[in-house]
């Protein structure tokens, strides 16, 4: 088993360096850059990465420009903020061993966030299961405009490996408000419009004290503290957030 471990990065010169340390033991690294202006790639060469420039195209397309892209046809996708822990390496060292006609076609991991100076356990945050090893021939990136997801054939065979991926998500309430209002609610507008999906004015006003509730008393949020609370509070962010972007594109288009 030949693995290339694929990274998709735009000004990560903060992260980059130990997003490449975490995957050291691929037999290729492979970051697809789209076009950083800081030395995010000067960074990535300097560490033996093969680095390939290519303009963004969206999440999902660009990360599939890296799966065709690799040498090998064996993926682990890896987000510039993520790291690996120790379980979830001697997991994928044990596959290594094992005969090509015993894998499955592709594998979940686990997701922890650390967050407000905290793994976090609930809000619907953990485990937060992603496909992010498989063989290419069998899988591929879905074509999502966020949250993107790998899509293994149907009726091939997909595993759980032991072990967490670590997410150091975003860097601070503030910062993490700032991305729903950038790109989580705008994209899951858009995404939620292209599927169809669409609002009314009792969703609009419902949908944030529906995502709190979820979050921090079904999703076990409160256990994770004032951490907890604010993961809730800004779920309900995005939600009414998401909700009124869908209800304007809904009014444009009826206007067209």
């Amino acid at each position: 088993m030949k693995i290339t471990a694929t990274i998709i990065t735009f000004n990560e010169a903060e992260n980059i360096r130990d997003a490449i340390e975490a995957v050291k033991w691929a037999d290729e690294i492979l970051v697809v850059d789209s076009e950083s202006t800081d030395t995010t790639v000067e960074i990535a060469r300097q560490l033996g990465a093969r680095v390939i420039i290519n303009p963004w195209p969206g999440f999902a397309k660009q990360k599939q420009f890296a799966v065709n892209s690799a040498k090998h046809d064996w993926i682990f996708s890896l987000d510039a903020d993520e790291r690996i822990s120790p379980e979830l390496q001697a997991s994928i060292d044990e596959l290594r061993g094992q005969p090509e006609s015993e894998l499955a076609a592709g594998y979940r991991v686990a997701r922890r966030a650390f967050y407000m100076g905290r793994w976090i356990r609930g809000g619907g945050w953990y485990p937060d299961y992603q496909l992010r090893f498989f063989n290419r021939h069998h899988g591929q990136w879905g074509d999502r405009i966020i949250h993107e997801s790998v899509v293994i054939d149907d009726g091939a065979r997909a595993e759980t490996l032991r072990g967490d991926l670590l997410h150091y998500t975003v860097r601070s309430p503030e910062h993490h408000q700032r991305m729903i209002e950038e790109r989580y609610a705008p994209l899951g507008a858009q995404q939620m419009y292209r599927e169809g999906k669409r609002t009314s004015r009792l969703s609009a006003v419902t949908a944030g004290p529906i995502a709190f509730f979820r979050s921090y008393v079904l999703k076990g949020g409160f256990r994770d503290g004032q951490a907890g609370l604010t993961i809730a509070r800004l779920a309900a962010h995005h939600a009414s957030l998401k909700h009124s972007i869908l209800s304007e594109l809904q009014v444009q288009n009826r206007e067209r």
